[in-house]
């Protein structure tokens, strides 16, 4: 028996040796970097958002209700806002709407780099108008804030990069590397007559680009568990997404007399099943990047778990799946959406219908949602059906190429502080059709997001601080420079 108990305290000892070990000699993945010269942002700048979010840019569901006229009007502003811009680069308009800036760069043997961003915001919904402090298309700056539906989403990254390319056209700056700006009007409703269509009229010219950097994740303040440290979080991969619709046809009748199981019975039972029965949860490339990046930075247990993640793996998936936001970074999720059935009280429907929305893990697979579904309901009664609008989760980007440190050092230079991490934007963005042109496809915005603004966008009250509006047109002029530093 001593002999046993002795090798099980060996074995503890050299499991909690190794553990240590991996815990001390943990990297840290943060750079070092001198600050970004001091750089005084015109006051004009502020005045510019705010007209942008006056012009009501707006992605309504019903086509019918497109307004052609504010699209038409945004273009003449940035056309009459930035005239060097639009007189130094080559402009090219996409479906009339959709923007390309072409800065054509000093040296053809380096790749381009391409930033983007939307034109459209969501609609304000009518009754959500008494809500907001300010009107949301009235372009108002007040207490040092720019208050519209789209500050956040994302009229920041359209006009931060025309202030940025405007400021440094006015410094007779020329690129080494040739930039592209890519703008979109469609993204609120796919992309397909804006993104796709950017994407294939560059592929069609042959463009191959360094690197994308598209909106995403921001600079977070105090939503990272377990750290009070700033943490900008560069989005290396998207989730994918599938809405499948579920629909049963069983006889029906008068509610007085109701068979065994209705059509709503069964769909229920169906619902209920996927719900009771989640996507098993995992750690992907994204989500092991993020841990290796933020765990150095972390306190002693979260780092000892990072750092050692083949032994903690399920205690780290526990923690995460505590929150919403945790538990959609290690899971495929399943939202029933939409249910219908049944016209009137005291009938019993002929048919029932649900839509249930999944948002895909990298590595997981429209056809694996299907199958995984149809499993798990488990019912030849009912019928399964993809929805018209679908996406395949992407491939992650490398955090090891030029773009990822490119964009790492800049952060640098401008927030110092910051911790800087890849992760996995759990929302969908036009980025996901930029990989024929670039596998280094990555998401950030330069700006502050905590508790007080991440439910403006798409919600009441959206606005951007002043302050961080300039920063992100210092940021933007930064990157800018730095692509043409290909050494770094």
């Amino acid at each position: 028996m001593k002999k046993i108990l002795l090798v099980v305290l060996a074995l503890i000892l050299i499991v909690a040796g190794y553990i240590l070990y991996n815990t001390f000699t943990f990297p840290s993945k943060q750079i070092t970097v001198e600050p970004a010269p001091e750089r005084v942002i015109p006051p004009t700048a502020k005045e510019h958002l705010a007209k942008a979010l006056s012009i009501r840019t707006i992605s309504h569901e019903n086509p019918e209700d497109f307004d052609s006229a504010a699209f038409y009007q945004f273009r003449e502003f940035v056309k009459n806002t930035y005239p060097l811009a639009d007189s130094l680069l080559e402009v090219t308009y996409i479906n009339k709407f959709s923007m390309i800036y072409q800065w054509q760069g000093s040296d053809p043997s380096l790749k381009p780099v391409i930033l983007m961003g939307h034109l459209d915001v969501v609609p304000v919904a009518a009754e959500n108008l008494k809500k907001w402090n300010v009107d949301p298309f009235a372009g108002t700056i007040k207490d040092g804030i720019i208050w519209g539906r789209g500050a956040i989403d994302d009229k920041i990254s359209v006009i931060g990069n025309l202030e940025a390319v405007e400021l440094l056209l006015q410094e007779g700056y020329k690129p080494e590397r040739t930039i592209y700006l890519c703008y979109g009007h469609d993204e609120e409703l796919g992309g397909l007559n804006g993104a796709v269509a950017i994407v294939k009229h560059l592929k069609d010219k042959g463009i191959e680009a360094e690197f994308v950097l598209d909106e995403g994740f921001a600079i977070t303040q105090g939503l990272i568990p377990g750290t009070d440290k700033d943490v900008a979080l560069i989005g290396t991969a998207e989730k994918g997404f599938v809405t499948l619709n579920l629909s049963v046809a069983i006889e029906g009748g008068h509610s007085s007399m109701p068979k065994e199981e209705t059509a709503i019975d069964v769909l229920s039972k169906a619902v209920a099943r996927l719900k009771d029965n989640p996507f098993p949860a995992e750690i992907t490339q994204p989500v092991q990047d993020f841990m290796t990046h933020i765990g150095p930075e972390m306190p002693f247990m979260q780092k000892m778990a990072f750092a050692n993640p083949s032994i903690f793996k399920p205690m780290i998936i526990s923690s995460l799946e505590k929150k919403a936001s945790g538990n959609a970074l290690v899971r495929t999720t399943t939202a029933p959406t939409i249910i219908q059935g049944g016209i009137k009280e005291n009938v019993i429907p002929y048919e029932a219908h649900a839509s249930v929305n999944f948002r895909i893990l990298p590595g997981t697979s429209i056809a694996d949602v299907r199958d995984y579904v149809i499993n798990t309901i488990a019912d030849d009664r009912i019928e399964v059906k993809e929805g018209t609008f679908n996406s395949e989760a992407p491939e992650s980007s490398s955090v090891d190429s030029f773009g990822y440190h490119t964009i790492h050092t800049t952060i640098k230079q401008l927030f110092p502080q910051a911790v800087v991490t890849p992760n996995l934007v759990i929302g969908a963005t036009d980025s996901r059709y930029y990989y024929p042109l670039s596998s280094n496809v990555y998401r950030f915005t330069p700006f502050y997001l905590n508790n007080e603004n991440i439910t403006t966008f798409h919600g009441i009250n959206e606005r951007i601080p002043v302050e961080d509006f300039e920063n992100a047109i210092r940021f933007y002029v930064q990157l800018i420079r730095n692509t043409s530093d290909v050494s770094n």
